[in-house]
């Protein structure tokens, strides 16, 4: 995916936008409404649903993790007659209704989060999150050099519920450290000593600095911070900050959102994995504008079971062999 692409390319279930008609109506369902990915991926929703004439209306749970609200969104929009929905699921207890969604002639997109039932969705448009941390494991080694093999690693993931995003970064990390990973479908299947272990972040900064907080009283040695993403980062550095062990540990990350640049920017953040949520919700909407004209169902990239949206890395501390971009590039393509 290159730059040009990406770039051109209130409470649970609250309505923000949009009246509804069973014509062309598109609904969007994002975890919450309140971290800048979700955020930026309302605005692009919002926006390309207007430029194509549809109507549009977003929905968006409380929490990571609670799919209750976004059960009841997914019902409100088939009630609705909704053409299609694009939605980040919480976990997969969502299939069920979403696969009703479908019967009912619904168009259904996951995007970022893609489900475990093949079933449940239509297509998912997302980052290559497999990719995403396997960039920020694979700069984590190379600026550690030797001393990768003594590391002392800290997982800061989003719960213990296996969701695929999660899976996908914690475990393509690993793999891009060196860390042989048994079983890839879930978290926690490695035996290498040099991780420390797995936390529950709630992808937040408060869940980040806690789990973080709990993983340095196991070893207060930790060098390296994997995080999910960029919210979770800032608990991690806060916890280590008050730790006194300010500077101390490789933190890195997945989102790219520009708060999470000027991180790297700074030095609080090593290197970010960057995602295009804005272009994941804008091919949403042009894939439901095709669904409702004639019927067209959108196709995956090549070679992969999904839609690529683009990843890039942002440091500003190059490895070798390792593609990235510094935090001023990253900077003009950044989020939030």
């Amino acid at each position: 995916m290159t730059f040009k692409a990406a770039l051109l390319g209130a409470a649970a279930l609250a309505l923000v936008a949009g009246s509804a008609s069973a014509a062309d109506l598109a609904c969007l369902i994002t975890k919450n409404n309140t971290n800048p990915f979700f955020v930026k991926m309302k605005e692009g929703a919002e926006k390309a649903a207007a430029d194509a004439g549809l109507d549009f209306q977003a929905y968006a749970g409380e929490v990571d993790g609670d799919a209750a609200p976004q059960i009841t969104a997914v019902e409100n929009c088939v009630t609705a007659g909704a053409k299609g929905i694009l939605i980040t699921p919480s976990n997969d207890s969502v299939g069920p209704a979403l696969k009703a969604a479908r019967e009912a002639g619904i168009l259904v997109i996951a995007l970022d989060t893609p489900l475990a039932d093949k079933d449940a969705q239509d297509i998912t448009f997302a980052t290559d999150n497999f990719e995403a941390g396997l960039l920020i494991g694979k700069w984590a080694a190379a600026q550690l050099g030797d001393k990768a093999a003594t590391a002392k690693i800290a997982m800061l993931d989003i719960n213990k519920d296996n969701i695929s995003v999660d899976v996908a970064r914690d475990t393509g990390f690993l793999v891009g450290f060196g860390i042989e990973v048994p079983d890839l479908t879930v978290m926690g299947s490695e035996t290498d000593p040099r991780v420390i272990g797995h936390e529950s972040s709630g992808a937040n900064p408060e869940g980040g600095q806690k789990g973080m907080e709990t993983l340095l009283a196991k070893d207060p040695d930790i060098n390296v911070v994997y995080t999910i993403n960029e919210p979770a980062a800032e608990g991690a550095y806060q916890a280590l900050k008050a730790a006194g062990k300010e500077g101390q540990a490789l933190i890195v990350s997945v989102d790219g959102g520009c708060p999470g640049v000027a991180s790297v920017k700074s030095g609080v953040i090593g290197a970010t994995s960057q995602q295009y949520p804005l272009l994941m919700a804008s091919k949403g909407i042009e894939a439901i504008v095709a669904f409702a004209k004639d019927g067209t169902k959108p196709a995956t990239s090549e070679g992969l079971s999904f839609f690529n949206t683009g990843v890039n890395l942002v440091t500003d501390k190059p490895a070798e062999g390792v593609p990235s971009i510094d935090s001023a590039k990253g900077t003009e393509l950044c989020w939030g």
